[in-house]
């Protein structure tokens, strides 16, 4: 049998140091996963910005999407490039690390050092692989919360996040709505329409039916299934998009050529964008990851976990709702915003409703988008001066990394 070539990932490997902080959950903390499993040890990575005042009420929870990771405002350690939410977390943006203390948490199941399928399962010593549990929103929150207990935090100012960064901020303010002040459920729904569950399958199919998949033993047969992954991503990266953001971008222009080849190279502009889109996220993210945790969010649905009536989730709550969509967003339409705030309207919750005029698509809350910083920013303050801290202003910074260059929805 002919030698299999060297693979080269540059994700950590199981263990491996990153920046930030750890915390490790033994078998008293073991979390209990919606599946019935109790899971230990759990490594749960994360990352803070600012400092924590001495009342421990300026921490915001920021909650990442499918492909993000705890390292939202700095450097990241593997790309090198800005992090993914660098436009809204820093000093003087709409979560200003001067006056919060801001918390973004490696979701379970990820490949940024909390545990995930590619760590060891202590049992057999090999990567968990398709013998880690399935899991959920629910249970990533659970994870989250763990971390704010580490911190001795009882209650945050804010929790928020785009995507499926939104459904944990929904799943927040319905399990813990006394830990929370506030919530920006931006961009997102209440459950995982048929349309969103049929692109995941999409994605997953394409990686599993990579020979190199190798029935999900990739990592420990030494190979990684590139081609599979970077397809389930090029086709995830399109719903992220609009058409006429595409159009505007792309259009039908050529790449590098004047004429077409007649071939299956990349003759335009859109397919060689896709490409690399493809090439580069398989360089920092895992296959098992992505089939993990696309299946958390075909399984999230709010209202059924309150016998179908998503008022129901918010009975009574205290907290102070924020959300945002934008008008050119097909994957999770102004619609399903909606659909929340009549309910959150008819448990008579404090809530406020903004649609973002954007032709950017999905990826609109990433981008430097001044509606919706300003909104962002203006909610929050809100929020400051109903607990008595300090409000700020919003600074302009022309030296801000351009987002789009690597988009992490």
């Amino acid at each position: 049998m002919p030698a299999q070539p060297e693979v080269v990932s540059r994700l950590p490997a199981p263990g491996a140091a990153l920046p930030g902080h750890r915390l490790v959950l033994g078998r008293e903390q073991a979390l209990q996963l919606d599946c019935g499993i109790a899971l230990w040890p759990v490594t749960v990575a994360y990352q803070t910005y600012g400092t924590l005042n001495a009342d421990k009420s300026n921490a915001i929870l920021v909650c990442h999407a499918l492909t993000g990771d705890q390292f939202a405002a700095e450097t990241h350690p593997v790309t090198g490039r800005p992090g993914w939410w660098t436009l809204m977390v820093g000093p003087g943006r709409p979560i200003d690390t001067e006056r919060f203390f801001v918390i973004c948490v490696n979701v379970l199941g990820g490949c940024m050092g909390t545990t995930g399928p590619r760590d060891i399962n202590p049992a057999t010593g090999a990567p968990w692989a398709l013998d880690f549990p399935v899991i959920t929103i629910g249970d990533m929150v659970r994870a989250q919360k763990a971390v704010v207990d580490h911190l001795g935090i009882g209650k945050l100012l804010a929790v928020m996040g785009g995507s499926m960064g939104g459904m944990q901020v929904l799943q927040w303010a319905a399990s813990y709505p006394d830990r929370l002040v506030a919530a920006l459920p931006i961009a997102c729904s209440a459950r995982h329409t048929a349309q969103n569950i049929a692109f995941d399958e999409v994605g997953r199919q394409a990686i599993m039916a990579d020979p190199e998949w190798r029935g999900g033993r990739y990592l420990a047969e030494g190979t990684v299934p590139r081609r599979g992954l970077s397809v389930a991503r090029m086709t995830a990266h399109i719903t992220y998009l609009s058409e006429p953001a595409l159009h505007r971008k792309f259009g039908r222009n050529l790449q590098d050529r004047s004429r077409v080849t007649f071939g299956f190279d990349a003759d335009f502009q859109v397919e060689s964008y896709l490409r690399h889109q493809g090439s580069s996220f398989v360089d920092r993210f895992d296959a098992n990851s992505y089939l993990y945790i696309t299946r958390a969010m075909d399984y999230f649905d709010l209202a059924a976990q309150h016998g179908g009536q998503l008022a129901r989730a918010f009975k009574d709550t205290a907290v102070r709702f924020c959300l945002a969509s934008f008008t050119s967003d097909w994957l999770f339409p102004t619609a399903e915003s909606k659909a929340i705030v009549r309910a959150l309207n008819a448990a008579a919750a404090d809530v406020s409703f903004v649609e973002i005029e954007s032709d950017a698509g999905h990826d609109a809350f990433l981008l430097n988008e001044p509606e919706f910083l300003g909104t962002v920013h203006a909610f929050i303050n809100g929020c400051c001066e109903r607990l008595g801290l300090p409000t700020g202003e919003l600074r302009d910074d022309p030296a801000l990394p351009d987002p789009a260059k690597d988009r992490i929805s």
